[in-house]
């Protein structure tokens, strides 16, 4: 199996999701279930089912978290520094609107570009991998080809 690369923060958020699933989560949806067994009939019992359906979603999610952790390449991005790499903190700057942006390269699964947290496989994060502060990148993106210029790369 390939080792999921994740920062502290990132594995962190991921474990303390885990943690409450399984301590608050699990345990109120099998309370849930007995509760709606009580009132008798399962087959036309709404709470019953979409307790359920609540309780599948919350044993997937487990599933899911547990794998993860388990392959979890936990990486000390405060040891790293030069050019581009997982972890880095990079400002970019658009060649043609000259708004800046700041994003850090992390693995998927913490991955949130509504916060500035990309994801190491997309496009953007491949081709910043390996620049330096000054080098321009072009990006091919859905809303077409796009230049950026890096302006500062930090690592913490």
């Amino acid at each position: 199996m390939e080792k999921i690369p994740l920062t502290r923060t990132g594995f962190d958020k991921l474990d303390v999701e885990l943690k409450h699933l399984k301590s608050v989560e699990r345990p109120a949806i099998i309370a849930a279930i007995a509760e709606a067994r009580a009132h008798g009939d399962l087959s036309e019992n709404a709470e019953y089912h979409s307790a359920k359906e609540k309780q599948s979603f919350i044993e997937g999610r487990i599933k899911e978290l547990e794998g993860v952790i388990s392959l979890a390449e936990v990486i000390d991005t405060s040891r790293l520094s030069g050019t581009i790499k997982f972890g880095a903190m990079v400002t970019l700057v658009d060649e043609d609107t000259d708004e800046e942006k700041a994003y850090q390269i992390v693995g998927e699964y913490e991955a949130d570009v509504e916060n500035g947290r990309l994801n190491i496989k997309s496009p953007l994060a491949r081709a910043l991998i390996g620049k330096d502060v000054g080098d321009s990148v072009e990006v091919r993106t859905p809303g077409g080809d796009r230049s950026y210029e890096v302006l500062n790369i930090v690592y913490g």
